[in-house]
């Protein structure tokens, strides 16, 4: 996947994410200087290996965390050795798993993204289990078994899975359209239905660069009305040194974990009382969602986008024309009976968006029209798939659409271009991947439209000066598609924004326009999302500044701390000036002044301005920056211009 190029270096972890430990004078509120270090665990990229600036650093086992060692992990894409080391590390696995437990039926065993993982129908594995499943594996390997392909007919593969009693086995291959049947084997001993590639010969992997990392439950299938089956998880890397290099990554993803900070910053929960998959968003992380919406709103407004509101039920047929009841149903919850008609909770935006459009006749000189709404949606999800904000049941999606003629699509887009890039600035995203998705076999609309369409995309990403790569019919069925993901401090890769032409909808609502010949056409409509889901961006901002929010998206940016309750009038007097000129600040009392910073700091508060009896006579305050260390005494009108500026220029005190 191509991705956009930018000066600074993406994980050059800058003193906006420096952490610091003060160590104070007893008996005494003037601070030595702050000893500034860098995060304790950086990051690794997974990266094509011939993307030579796409480094991302990583400490070395024996290196402190001051000093930077480059190390680049491969890919599934970029080291065909790798993918054949981890499909067949998933047969070696399966092979053990059934020397240790006999009894154990074996289903399917994938390469995926990090590792491998297979699934097997037996009773539940413990953590001691995982260990001697990996001693066999072990064993295996280094018995340098080889990997041979064999090519059989189907009635034979059937009456070998008979023999061996694999009734999964039997499903898959009904399965399988392709003939002939293939079947690999590790030495004479174990086979099992696959397609390869696999390496030579167990000998080939190196034991120490693979480990098992985890069980968990999956259905058959994915269907819930089948038997719950065991799955192994594990990774696996060309040798040690990547192995290693993956567990700093993995280390630094699970101390940014948003699960883990949102609930020690007191930003959201998902109660169980309540529900799975429904956020509760707490006063701070409501006041991180006012300043994403705020800002998000003034945006818009500037780019002529009419906002809107809509309800979250409609009548079904709105569904039935859409077509949701009839491809998207899985995904929706059961309707509801109100006085003898049925309604249905949205699983989208662009109906509603449709009917404010049809509430009256348009000419083709109204266009383009612009509408745009941060609107809740609820989808179901099975409980299993439910994880964090991430994946959620209700969630707020920053929805827009925009309905043009032809020859404004590439206007249009190149715009939508423009404010994504303004919008994720702002947070913090400078990278991001983007692919074109064209039109695949089962589609509506003409050759001609799509052709248009599709240029015109191409167009303005090209005007955009974007790299980007053709997911070849990759589109919806209604139209081409932009998707870009972003791509946080760890490297790793979110989808966010969309951009879709729909040549569907205008269709099915009877949307039309009037021409300058006074013909009635349709328009073209274009669906759009920048941030995504609300939910889920906050999630993803959360781990990518783990907790440590700029100033100006910080819950609290700044808390006053008195050395004695003595200076506590003063304090509070500074703290009603400060919030009078719209800075969220708080006093913190009743502890002695190492356990209130302390306190401070690990609630991740950017600034605090310490207060003693010097302070309170020369009407000043002493401050402290979790990013810049002791900024020395100031006059409050100044620590005030100070933060002002800062917070508009989203920048750093």
């Amino acid at each position: 996947m191509a991705l956009r190029s930018v000066s600074p270096s993406l994980l050059k972890l800058t003193s906006s994410l420096r952490l610091y430990s003060p160590k104070l004078r007893s008996n005494h509120h003037r601070l030595p200087p702050l000893r500034r270090r860098a995060i304790s665990a950086t990051a690794v990229e997974l990266v094509n290996n011939n993307k030579s600036d796409n480094k991302i650093i990583t400490p070395a086992a024996n290196q402190s965390a001051d000093e930077d060692v480059r190390i680049v992990l491969p890919t599934n894409q970029s080291s065909a050795k790798l993918l054949r080391i981890r499909h067949t590390c998933a047969h070696v696995m399966a092979m053990a798993v059934q020397k240790v437990f006999p009894d154990a039926k074996v289903t399917i065993g994938p390469w995926i993204d990090n590792g491998f993982y297979y699934d097997f129908d037996m009773e539940p594995l413990t953590d001691k289990d995982l260990k001697r499943i990996k001693k066999e594996m072990d064993r295996i390997i280094g018995r340098n078994l080889p990997l041979v392909r064999e090519e059989v007919t189907r009635e034979e593969a059937r009456e070998r899975i008979a023999a061996i009693n694999e009734p999964y086995k039997m499903e898959i291959l009904e399965s399988i359209r392709e003939e002939p049947i293939t079947i690999y084997h590790i030495g004479n001993e174990w086979w099992d239905l696959c397609a390869g590639p696999h390496v030579e010969s167990t000998g080939n992997i190196n034991r120490k660069a693979v480990e098992l990392e985890s069980v968990a439950g999956a259905y058959w299938r994915g269907d819930t009305d089948k038997p719950m089956l065991q799955r192994i998880y594990g990774t696996a890397w060309e040798n040690e040194e990547q192995l290693k290099a993956y567990a700093h990554f993995k280390a630094e993803a699970k101390r940014r974990d948003h699960r883990r900070i949102g609930q020690d910053l007191d930003l959201f929960s998902i109660q169980d009382e309540a529900g799975g998959g429904l956020v509760f968003w707490h006063p701070k992380g409501s006041i991180v969602r006012h300043l994403i919406e705020d800002a998000w709103k003034k945006i818009h407004i500037r780019q002529e986008y009419d906002l809107l509101y809509t309800p979250h039920v409609a009548r079904a047929d709105l569904w039935k024309i859409s077509g949701h009841l009839d491809f998207y149903r899985e995904n929706m919850y059961d309707q509801m009976n109100i006085e003898e008609e049925l309604y249905q909770l949205r699983p989208m935006n662009c109906p509603y968006h449709i009917l404010i459009y049809k509430r009256k006749p348009h000419s083709y000189r109204d266009f383009p029209i612009r509408v745009a709404e941060l609107g809740t949606v609820y989808r179901y999800e099975l409980s299993g798939a439910l994880h964090g904000l991430f994946r959620v049941r209700g969630f707020t999606q920053d929805d827009a659409h925009i309905f043009c003629l032809e020859d404004q699509i590439k206007d249009e887009i190149r715009g939508v271009l423009d404010l994504t890039e303004e919008i994720l600035l702002q947070f913090g995203f400078e990278k991001y991947e983007v692919n074109l998705s064209t039109r695949p076999e089962k589609s509506v609309g003409n050759d001609d439209i799509w052709e248009k369409a599709t240029l015109a995309l191409k167009d303005a990403l090209a005007d955009k000066g974007w790299n980007y790569e053709i997911d070849e019919g990759g589109g919806a069925f209604y139209g081409p598609k932009i998707d870009l993901k972003i791509e946080d401090a760890l490297g790793r890769k979110w989808q966010c924004s969309t951009i879709q032409v729909d040549f569907n909808l205008p269709e099915r609502f009877d949307i039309t326009y009037v021409d300058s010949d006074s013909v009635k056409k349709r328009p073209i409509m274009i669906h759009r999302a920048v941030l995504g889901s609300l939910e889920r961006f906050f999630g993803v901002l959360i781990e990518h500044y783990a907790g440590d929010f700029p100033l100006w998206l910080s819950p609290i940016q700044a808390r006053i701390l008195p050395v004695t309750d003595m200076q506590l009038d003063y304090c509070k007097e500074v703290t009603r000036k400060m919030k009078a000129n719209g800075i969220r600040a708080e006093v913190c009392s009743g502890e002695r002044l190492p356990k209130l910073i302390r306190n401070a700091e690990k609630q991740k508060i950017p600034l605090m301005a310490v207060i003693g009896p010097k302070e309170v006579e020369t009407r000043t305050v002493t401050v402290r920056s979790r990013f810049s260390g002791e900024l020395g005494s100031m006059a409050i009108d100044d620590f005030i211009r100070q933060m002002e500026h800062a917070t508009e220029n989203r920048t750093f005190i």
